[in-house]
């Protein structure tokens, strides 16, 4: 969820020095709103001990962001569209509720805005091309936010299970206006969103499978678009 969206925008375009600083940017950029996450849900006497990596993180994710703003200041324009699912993930951790449906699909779906500003960054003139790479990493990760979900936390959860195989079927239409192929893909992912579920996978076994389907869905969206 981290490295791809990136690694599509770089592809989709062409590689740059300024994806070094802005591939580093975004990696430290996690780290620190991972730490953040963890000051913020932690008990008052705790956070003491937390403000240290939070402090380095968030230094180091600047420092690259700057750095990336330097070698290309237009890239600024993409931040607003991060605002609002970072928030999300600060409000759920503040809360004590990171790992709820609301906060994974805020910020999995954010994480793929990520294509924009890689795109950008590599040069990238077809827009509309650049917005369906990214439509397509949200529909995927949408659904496997909800599919992880029936495979660990929720599993035995029936509503869970539907709205599961409901949001890759529909995923699964919407591709009949991009290819035939992405139609396969997402045909699978359902019949694995339906199928699954009933029978027992160690979270390890589950998340081998999302990287496969993670590199099938990448790849795949690359050459049919």
């Amino acid at each position: 969820m981290l490295a791809t969206p990136l690694a599509v925008g770089i592809l989709a375009s062409s590689p740059q020095w300024v994806h070094l600083p802005l591939t580093a940017f975004w990696f430290l950029g996690y780290f620190a709103f991972f730490a953040a996450g963890l000051w913020l849900k932690a008990p008052p006497r705790r956070r003491v001990a937390l403000v240290g990596p939070l402090r380095t993180y968030a230094a180091a994710s600047a420092a690259m962001g700057a750095l990336t703003l330097a070698l290309d200041p237009t890239l600024l324009r993409w931040a607003p569209l991060f605002v609002a699912p970072l928030a999300v993930g600060l409000v759920a951790s503040a809360r004590r509720d990171e790992r709820s449906l609301w906060s994974g699909l805020a910020t999995s779906i954010g994480s793929c805005l990520m294509v924009l500003a890689a795109y950008d960054a590599g040069g990238g003139t077809d827009w509309v091309r650049a917005w369906l790479l990214t439509g397509i990493l949200a529909a995927y990760f949408a659904g496997t936010v909800l599919y992880v979900k029936t495979m660990i936390r929720e599993r035995g959860d029936e509503r869970f299970h539907w709205l599961s195989a409901l949001a890759h079927g529909s995923a699964t239409v919407a591709m009949t206006w991009v290819s035939p192929w992405l139609v396969l893909v997402f045909a699978l992912l359902t019949i694995r969103a339906a199928v699954l579920p009933a029978f027992r996978g160690s979270p390890k076994a589950v998340g081998i499978g999302e990287i496969i389907a993670t590199v099938a869905v990448a790849v795949t969206a690359l050459l049919v678009t």
